[in-house]
């Protein structure tokens, strides 16, 4: 009897475990939770019994059609009254969305959905401390709890470990404490605001670009980017603090006049080094002030990256604004050493470090165009300047050869950053990193495009000449090279739009070089982002080409970089990101839309984590400015 006992009871535990991981349990927390609220008499009207959500439309209920659990719900605005509570059991949820309701709840736990990526409960009337068990939704990308009554600390440092976090919205609730956290950064959060509560303390500094309205009405905050200064702040002592003895305040008289002393010495010494050593620069140089032109000579010299120079030509340094670097003419820069960084159809490029420490890349180019032709177009491009752009510094074009100077970026191209170290050890580029780096790209190149309603455009982009910044920025290089030849160099052909035509010499033929054809390479840098793998050509099967087959094959989260299976989680985006690329890859330049409406969705993938909200509009553009204009910047590739 006890025997019988034991197994049915052991049964029945077994049934019920099926039973919660199984559809009719989304099925049955659905109807509980139907029958827990109130609202207007037909919201839930489609949640019948008799029926599958599945299958039969319930509203706002998405299932997976493989698995047929719930992944999405989505009742906004519907006035619905009662307890969330019941919902927990939705375990494959993905999305959670109630926002604008009456509901509430004083104890969510949110490790009851460990899939969860989005999740939006704005507007209702939640209470309590922030919802427990956050730190393990390792797949968590946006939170918006703002608009109700959570109290108590923000949990700061269990959010900052979220790898994939885009969106923190908490404002209008009564969080109490401080913004501290053991990580001093995130490095995903794009969208942060904790303004109307009851915070205090110090802003991290890491949190100051979010803007002062992310933080407003927390009367004791301080810190940028609020007008309060911390350092201004006073302190109420609890207690009134106890005199010292006199001999203890003569000590600390002595200490701080040492320590003055000191300083103003270390000062003085700095300042008259500083002077000698200005002085001693321009003696060297002829002395005179700081021009944007500096005129000068150079004799015979051998410097230690080039070969011997022909003396007497005079030849002028053009240095562009913000060139505040440690050189005044070009024998400062042949003179320093130098690490050869490449060498190509273009000529050789240098990493040059100055006397002074400051490091900067020098481009040596020996054919090009007239020398007026050469001045006029560099003083175009010279005057580029977006966070996104690696601008000229300075250049000189003299009788034998053109000195191009740039800023240093210390981080290496995108084309290493990808394919670099490929194999064991190698350190992953992470999804939120790749797209990031995709926006920034785009960003930077349509800065380009409109420039000034001048129709500047790259000629030769590749990931090879997009290169990331000390701060993980991209930044487009090699601007304008491609126009200072009379005949364009050749490049790798698989970032060439279909419409450029070469001859059996592999020279440029007669054609026109449009902003659309940059729009092409772009596409195929992004499938690079994607699936990790090189360009090609010459001859061999090109990435676009790959792509195309893949996609004949239906297999397409095998056209994705194998380094990113950790990230699956995010193969919507990554999807929505293959569709743009297929966009800047259409065969007819009038079908790829202009770099500005490319940075958006790009940006509409990063921030809403696809693109599908403005399709419309996005198609509407595209449509409306697919044919190039007649004013339309073009370049003619026979000489000039």
């Amino acid at each position: 009897m006890l025997a019988s006992r034991i197994f049915f009871f052991s049964f029945f535990c077994l049934f019920s475990l099926c039973l919660s991981n199984s559809p009719y349990s989304d099925i049955s927390t659905l109807l509980s939770f139907k029958a827990s609220v109130t609202g207007s008499s037909d919201s839930l009207s489609s949640w019948v019994n008799s029926t599958d959500p599945c299958f039969d439309s319930w509203r706002g209920v998405t299932c997976n059609p493989s698995t047929h659990r719930v992944i999405k719900l989505v009742l906004e605005d519907l006035d619905l009254t009662g307890p969330a509570e019941v919902l927990s059991r939705l375990t494959q949820l993905r999305l959670l969305s109630l926002k604008n309701n009456l509901l509430s709840s004083s104890n969510l736990n949110l490790s009851s959905w460990p899939h969860l990526k989005h999740l939006y409960l704005s507007h209702n009337r939640f209470t309590g401390t922030f919802p427990s068990g956050v730190s393990s939704l390792r797949h968590l990308r946006r939170v918006d709890l703002s608009h109700n009554a959570y109290e108590g600390e923000i949990p700061m440092t269990e959010l900052t470990r979220l790898p994939n976090l885009l969106t923190l919205r908490l404002e209008d609730n009564r969080f109490t404490g401080t913004l501290y956290s053991v990580n001093s950064s995130s490095r995903s959060i794009l969208d942060f605001n904790v303004s109307n509560n009851q915070l205090s303390g110090q802003i991290p500094a890491w949190m100051s670009p979010f803007g002062g309205s992310s933080f407003a009405g927390n009367k004791n905050l301080c810190g940028r980017p609020l007008p309060s200064d911390c350092s201004n702040r006073t302190v109420e002592p609890e207690q009134p603090p106890r005199s010292r003895p006199r001999s203890s305040r003569v000590v600390t008289v002595i200490v701080i006049v040492i320590f003055d002393a000191v300083a103003i010495l270390v000062a003085v010494v700095t300042v008259t080094w500083c002077c000698y050593k200005r002085k001693r620069r321009s003696l060297r140089n002829g002395g005179g002030g700081v021009h944007k032109e500096v005129v000068m000579k150079r004799g015979n010299r051998k410097g230690d990256y080039g070969g011997a120079r022909d003396g007497g030509d005079v030849e002028e340094m053009v240095m562009f604004e913000g060139c505040n670097k440690g050189f005044r003419n070009v024998g400062d820069l042949l003179k320093s050493s130098a690490e050869l960084l490449g060498k190509g159809c273009v000529g050789a490029t240098y990493k040059v470090v100055l006397d002074g420490g400051d490091v900067v890349v020098v481009k040596r180019i020996r054919e090009r165009k007239k020398k007026r032709e050469v001045d006029e177009w560099l003083r175009v491009i010279g005057g580029l300047r977006h966070s996104n752009i690696v601008s000229i510094r300075a250049y000189c074009n003299g009788k034998d050869e053109l000195f191009l100077v740039y800023d240093y970026l210390p981080h290496g191209s995108l084309h290493s950053l990808l394919h670099g170290s490929r194999g064991p050890g190698r350190m992953p580029v992470d999804w939120n990193k790749r797209l990031k780096l995709a926006s920034d790209s785009a960003k930077g190149l349509a800065f380009l495009h409109g420039y000034n309603k001048a129709h500047l455009f790259h000629g030769h982009l590749s990931s090879s000449n997009i290169v990331v910044d000390q701060l993980g920025n991209a930044c487009i290089s090699d601007i304008g090279v491609h126009q200072l030849f009379h005949t364009p160099f050749f490049i790798n052909d698989a970032y060439n739009a279909p419409e450029l035509k070469f001859n059996n010499n592999n020279n440029y033929s007669q054609r026109k070089f449009w902003q659309r054809c940059d729009v092409y390479s772009f596409g195929v840098v992004l499938l690079e982002i994607l699936t990790g793998k090189m360009a090609k050509g010459d001859g061999e099967l090109g990435i676009v080409k790959w792509v195309q087959m893949m996609g004949q094959d239906e297999s397409a989260w095998e056209v994705f970089d194998f380094e990113l299976i950790m990230d699956k989680e995010m193969e919507e985006e990554m999807r929505a990101l293959l569709q743009v690329a297929l966009l800047c890859l259409a065969p007819l330049p009038k079908d790829r839309p202009n770099m500005s409406i490319v940075h958006r969705m790009i940006e509409d993938i990063r921030t809403k984590g696809s693109i599908d909200g403005c399709a419309n509009s996005i198609m509407n553009n595209i449509s409306s400015d697919s044919s190039p204009s007649q004013s339309e910047n073009t370049y003619n590739f026979t000489n000039s």
